[in-house]
C-alpha cells in the first residue's frame, strides 16, 4: 500500500464538484494520501485578521469551500461504494467563526442580516486540543473535515454548499479521526475531495459557520466496499453507525436518514423492515446534522450497545432454529 501527499497549491485546488475534473492523483484501493488543507474562504497563513487569500482564485471553478482533489481510486465505478477511514485530523493555529451579516435565511428568521457580522478569532492547540477567542474563552476541539465528497453523475460544475448522497459539504461532526465513512460513487474513478476543516462544530451549525481552520495533517485511507445498494452515506463510528439523509425540507431529510438505518439494520442483522422500525423506535437516535447548507441534513445514530444487543438477538434465533432451545 503507498502513502501520497497533496498540498494546497493551483494544481490541486478547487471550489466546485464536476465529473469533468481531471484528478490530481489516481490511487489504488487500500492507499493513502495525506492532505494539508485552507479553511473553507481560500486564506493563508497569517498572524491576525483579516489574512490574504489565495491567488489566482477563478470564479467559475473556486466559487465554493476551498477543497483539495480530487482523487480516482481505480476500479472505482458507478454504483459502487467508497470506503473512507479517517486516520488523522490536525488542525493549524488558528480560525475564525462569525454570525449574522448575511443574507440566508438562517439570519433573516432571526433578524440577523442588519446588525453587521460579528466575528470570533481564534487561537488553536492542536497538541491539546484547545482553542481561545479574542475574549479569552476555551473551547475543546474536536476536528473534522466539512466537505468529503465525490461530484454527481451529471454533467456540469456543481456547488460545495449542498450536501448530496455522494458526500460534499455534510457538516457532520461525527465525522473524527477514527471513522470509516462510506459513499456511493456515481461517476468513473470517483474523484474524491476534501477541505471545509472545522475544529469544532455543535449539531446544526446554527450560525453557518464552525470553527473554520486550515488543516496542517489530513490523513485518509481509500477502499472500494461491497455495498453495491448503497443510497446515502453512512459511517461506522466509535460510538456506532450512523447513517445520513439530504433534503431542502428537514422532515425528508430525516425519513431518509432513517430509511437508510432501516436498510443498514436489515443488511448487518437480518430483520425483516418492519421489526427492524420497532426495534429503532427504541434504540436509534435521530440528530439534526446541519439547517444552513439550503439542503438539510439529518442523522440517524445506531448506538454499539444497540449492536451488540441486535447482534445476540440474531445469534439466539439462529441458535432456536438449529434446535438448540436452550440457549435462549
Amino acid at each position: 500500500m503507498a502513502t501520497y501527499t497533496i498540498e494546497p497549491d493551483r494544481r490541486t485546488l478547487h471550489g466546485t464538484f464536476s465529473r469533468d475534473y481531471e484528478p490530481v492523483l489516481t490511487i489504488n484501493p487500500g492507499d493513502t494520501v495525506i492532505y494539508r488543507t485552507l479553511d473553507a474562504g481560500w486564506h493563508l497563513d497569517g498572524p491576525s485578521y483579516p489574512r490574504p487569500r489565495f491567488q489566482p482564485w477563478i470564479k467559475e471553478r473556486d466559487n465554493g469551500h476551498a477543497l483539495c482533489g480530487p482523487i480516482a481510486i481505480r476500479g472505482a465505478g458507478a454504483g459502487m461504494a467508497l470506503a473512507v477511514r479517517i486516520d488523522a485530523v490536525r488542525t493549524g493555529t488558528w480560525g475564525w467563526s462569525v454570525s449574522g451579516g448575511w443574507d440566508c435565511d438562517i439570519n433573516r428568521r432571526l433578524g440577523m442580516v442588519e446588525p453587521g457580522e460579528f466575528r470570533l478569532e481564534w487561537t488553536l492547540d492542536p497538541d491539546n486540543l484547545l482553542g481561545r477567542d479574542q475574549y479569552g474563552r476555551e473551547i475543546e476541539l474536536r476536528p473534522f473535515m466539512g466537505v468529503m465528497g465525490m461530484p454527481p453523475a451529471e454533467p456540469g460544475i456543481h456547488s460545495t454548499a449542498p450536501p448530496r448522497v455522494t458526500g460534499g459539504n455534510m457538516d457532520c461532526k461525527e465525522l473524527i479521526a477514527g471513522v470509516t465513512l462510506y459513499l456511493p460513487i456515481e461517476v468513473p474513478g470517483g474523484l474524491f475531495s476534501v477541505g471545509d476543516g472545522h475544529a469544532v462544530q455543535g449539531d446544526g451549525e446554527v450560525s453557518v459557520t464552525a470553527i473554520e481552520c486550515p488543516m496542517q495533517h489530513v490523513e485518509l485511507t481509500f477502499d472500494l466496499a461491497p455495498l453495491s445498494q448503497l443510497k446515502t452515506p453512512r459511517a461506522e463510528t466509535s460510538q456506532g453507525w450512523i447513517t445520513l439523509g439530504f433534503n431542502e425540507d428537514l422532515d425528508e431529510a430525516c425519513f431518509l436518514a432513517l430509511e437508510a438505518m432501516l436498510d443498514l439494520m436489515e443488511e448487518r442483522h437480518g430483520l425483516k423492515r418492519q421489526d427492524a422500525l420497532a426495534l429503532a423506535s427504541l434504540l436509534v437516535d435521530m440528530r439534526i446534522t446541519q439547517i444552513v447548507n439550503g439542503v438539510r441534513g439529518a442523522h440517524a445514530l445506531l448506538p454499539n450497545s444497540a449492536v451488540r444487543t441486535l447482534t445476540s438477538v440474531v445469534s439466539d434465533w439462529r441458535a432456536v432454529v438449529a434446535g438448540e432451545p436452550d440457549s435462549i
